[in-house]
């Protein structure tokens, strides 16, 4: 019974999308431009281009598994601030975005959205930034593409871990749609890596991300924040420490 249960509600268990209308107007302080891109036949993918005055650079972001652009947008507004454009998309069934989810979706979306940013800059002024379910998809990018470096917050080492970490006594590996191999992924990126994670996080926990570093790349670092949970990283000094050195 809960193998099955596994199977047939993993979705449920892993995205908790809300939904918008179409006409839904967002507001935000910052400029921004709403776009729909469409990247499948049966998909179009709403997301929102936020434009700094005198960009250092672009960031593509890649939001969690809770809510919609109307609240992701005004996290992301911290890196406007900063004189960065972000460019953030909801995935597929959250917000506006409409389509069939999966994985590969969600690889085809975003490689979609990275495409669209090296129309408009050039590929080494992009930063990868993926958070908590977003840091896998991130990671994904990172290993196909050429940014400028990869930022994860509150990684883990793939939902498959953090699955057996909670249903010990189940074959997640078999029953997994969803595998998220952000390790995998992390073995071939090139550029600098930089990953925030809490003591404290119960969410994705601290174990799993740890176990990125038996990677031994020279070019990963990994920023430990003693406190801190799943969702409040921002509230330590550390963090913006961290962060204004990687993003001047």
């Amino acid at each position: 019974m809960a193998v099955s249960l596994l199977y047939f509600l993993q979705e449920k268990m892993l995205f908790f999308p809300t939904v918008l209308e179409q006409g839904y107007q967002y507001r935000f302080s910052k400029p921004f431009e709403e776009l729909f891109l469409k990247t499948d036949n049966d998909a179009v993918i709403n997301a929102i281009h936020f434009k700094a005055e005198n960009p250092k650079g672009v960031i593509l972001y890649f939001h969690g598994n809770a809510g919609n652009l109307s609240r992701w947008g005004l996290v992301t507004e911290y890196f406007v601030e900063k004189q960065y454009d972000v460019l953030i998309m909801d995935y597929r069934t959250y917000g506006k975005s409409t389509g069939k989810l999966s994985e590969k979706a969600l690889y085809t979306d975003a490689q979609f959205c990275y495409d669209y940013l090296k129309a408009h800059y050039p590929e080494n002024g992009i930063t990868l930034y993926g958070r908590s379910l977003g840091t896998g998809i991130a990671a994904y990018l990172a290993f196909k593409n050429k940014p400028k470096q990869l930022v994860l917050e509150t990684p883990y080492y793939s939902i498959t871990d953090v699955a057996k970490t909670r249903f010990p006594m189940l074959p997640v590996e078999t029953l997994l749609k969803y595998k998220l191999p952000t390790h995998q992924y992390l073995e071939g990126v090139s550029c600098p890596i930089t990953i925030f994670h809490g003591t404290q996080d119960r969410v994705v926990p601290m174990d799993s991300a740890k176990k990125l570093l038996n990677l031994n790349m020279e070019n990963l670092n990994f920023v430990t924040i003693d406190g801190g949970n799943h969702g409040d990283l921002i509230n330590y000094d550390l963090y913006h420490r961290e962060i204004k050195k990687i993003l001047p």
